[in-house]
């Protein structure tokens, strides 16, 4: 039979009897002298309103004097993970664009009934949606015969690590609407600051940065896209962070130090790190 209040008991006094000056009693009253304690909220340090980074290493000398003219309109959809990283890319490039040039919409499903204006976007003929496969068509041969301002294209962009842009593609059957595209420079990522699968992975930044690029007929376009990236990865290596080499990278030179994966299919896919140029999904 349970013990409860009042039943009789058989410790001895001073010990854990009735008598005893209760050693519950005194935890209750220590965890009351903690609760009373004033709370100390840590100030936030003040962010920049254009760039969203701390006032005291702001990027805006190194973005556009006024936000670039383009027609492309892009849609990224990122996953909730991606608003708790400090280093994120995405704020840089909405800093770049003028409101409404880039909507940012966070989630890992989408369906017509609670975002019917992506939905609608994801039924328009210009949308394409940047994600690489054998039903990719490479992003210049589409617009090679286009004049230049005839199509004002809509692009959606997944942002968020390799696996989970591909569980988004994937289970989310709005994104398989528009027309899928790929790109097929041979770029090395500036974003050296985070570990990408391969060498050809790119940040949502520099896909936004080429893709603009390309519809736009305009190079420039990339290179100033890439100016605050560039120096938001010289300041963290000047102030003790460390380059990180993509996993291929790691593979191929014998240098990856973490454990190999016991499932079949995870070492597939790192053995495909190795042979494969065209699994980045960005």
């Amino acid at each position: 039979m349970d013990n409860v209040p009042g039943d009789c008991s058989t410790d001895p006094p001073g010990e854990n009897g009735p008598d005893s000056g209760s050693t519950d009693d005194g935890l209750v009253d220590a965890f009351g002298d903690l609760a009373a304690l004033p709370v100390e909220v840590g100030e936030r340090r003040p962010t920049c309103l254009r760039c969203r980074r701390p006032q005291k290493v702001c990027l805006c000398p190194f973005l556009p004097p006024q936000p670039l003219e383009v027609s492309t309109c892009l849609y990224v959809v990122q996953h909730p993970a991606e608003e708790s990283r400090v280093l994120r890319t995405v704020p840089l490039l909405a800093a770049c664009l003028p409101q409404g040039k880039c909507n940012v919409i966070v989630g890992r499903r989408f369906n017509e009934e609670k975002h019917p204006e992506l939905a609608a976007v994801c039924r328009d003929s210009r949308t394409l949606i940047l994600y690489p496969g054998p039903k990719s068509q490479n992003l210049e041969d589409l617009v090679q015969y286009q004049e230049v301002g005839s199509v004002k294209h809509n692009v959606i962009i997944i942002d968020g690590t390799w696996s989970q842009a591909k569980n988004m593609f994937l289970k989310n059957s709005l994104f398989h609407l528009p027309k899928q595209v790929q790109l097929n420079r041979t770029l090395s990522s500036q974003y050296v600051i985070r570990t990408q699968p391969s060498n050809i992975c790119l940040s949502t930044l520099e896909c936004a940065a080429v893709a603009l690029s390309i519809l736009e007929r305009n190079d420039e376009i990339q290179e100033v896209l890439l100016r605050p990236l560039k120096a938001l990865c010289s300041f963290q290596l000047q102030h003790g962070a460390q380059i990180h080499h993509s996993k291929e990278h790691l593979l191929r030179n014998g240098m990856y130090d973490k454990p190999m994966p016991k499932n079949k299919r995870k070492i597939k896919r790192m053995e495909k790190l190795i042979t494969d140029h065209n699994i980045c999904p960005r």
